[in-house]
């Protein structure tokens, strides 16, 4: 059995999606928008955390938000939702506690290729 010894040790955020995001379920535009909604809140926590520079999140939540406006579209723009999500994804790839974000937004950008 290992043991880790862990004193001294404080951290203060841990993206954890497994019990929050399920990706694997979303098969219409109105799963994408609750899942991404689920995403951006997780994005939140991370600035709350102050593991993510303000003006990171500032800029990320926009990208977010812009989105998730788009998906909500009677007739979504498919490249127009990419777009966003990848601007976000640039945004947060050079923070290494976002690093389960980024993976996430990997995973939807796929969704949304598949789904419009």
């Amino acid at each position: 059995m290992a043991i880790f010894d862990q004193r001294g040790q404080q951290v203060n955020y841990q993206y954890n999606a497994a019990g929050d995001i399920n990706l694997g379920s979303v098969q219409n535009q109105a799963q994408l928008i609750e899942e991404l909604g689920k995403l951006k809140s997780e994005l939140s926590k991370a600035a709350e955390a102050q593991v993510i520079d303000a003006e990171i999140f500032t800029d990320a939540d926009y990208q977010m938000t812009k989105a998730i406006q788009q998906a909500k579209k009677p007739e979504p723009d498919k490249k127009g939702i990419m777009d966003h999500l990848n601007n976000t994804k640039s945004l947060l790839e050079g923070v290494s506690a976002a690093s389960g974000i980024v993976t996430v937004l990997n995973e939807v950008v796929q969704i949304v290729v598949s789904l419009f």
